[in-house]
């Protein structure tokens, strides 16, 4: 059947999540690790930058296939993503391209000036080798996300090259994975204590 990562998921038939449907939340082992900084001095914190990216056809959200998708555009998440991560001590960088070697040198290049990357492949999630060998010799912390329940869709669509580097994997939240990873990655990397 292929790889099936740790999820977090939401969202019937693959639809986003719905805040009205918080009751109807299924959590199935996001795993999240506490960095070994910061011991000393629990309410101590530093800053961390994390590199979002986003693959194709993910410069549509809004107008592409709202009833999968949801209604917010990547700017409106990024912006949500922004002040989250200022309450996490988080920087974030947005990137999006419907280019699979410009993914792969931002990833390359992401190991000498971010911490932590949020990958959210598009449909490179499903096909890219060359994403996961870039992952894996970047060697950092990796949350891969998805706007969908991926495993609510085509089944082509259940295989992720991309959670082979993950650390963790969240889907069918819509937009509030991409918060969900940033707080994930906030204890990863100590910004943050844990609640």
């Amino acid at each position: 059947m292929g790889y099936r990562p740790q999820s977090l998921s939401m969202g019937r038939d693959g639809a986003p999540f719905n805040r009205t449907e918080w009751g109807k939340l299924e959590v199935s082992s996001l795993s999240v690790y506490k960095a070994p900084n910061h011991q000393d001095d629990p309410f101590k914190t530093m800053t961390a930058s994390v590199l979002v990216l986003n693959g194709p056809n993910l410069n549509l959200l809004g107008t592409r296939e709202p009833e999968i998708y949801g209604s917010d555009t990547l700017a409106s998440i990024e912006a949500a993503c922004r002040k989250r991560a200022e309450d996490l001590s988080l920087t974030v960088e947005f990137r999006q391209t419907n280019n699979e070697g410009e993914m792969v040198g931002w990833v390359q290049e992401a190991a000498g000036s971010h911490q932590a990357l949020i990958v959210n492949a598009g449909a490179y999630t499903h096909t890219s080798v060359a994403l996961l060998d870039a992952l894996l010799a970047a060697d950092l912390p990796v949350i891969e996300v998805h706007l969908s329940n991926i495993y609510q869709r085509d089944e082509f669509r259940q295989q992720s090259y991309v959670a082979k580097a993950a650390e963790g994997v969240i889907c069918g939240l819509g937009g509030l994975g991409y918060e969900l990873a940033l707080e994930a990655l906030a204890q990863r990397l100590g910004t943050v204590k844990e609640a």
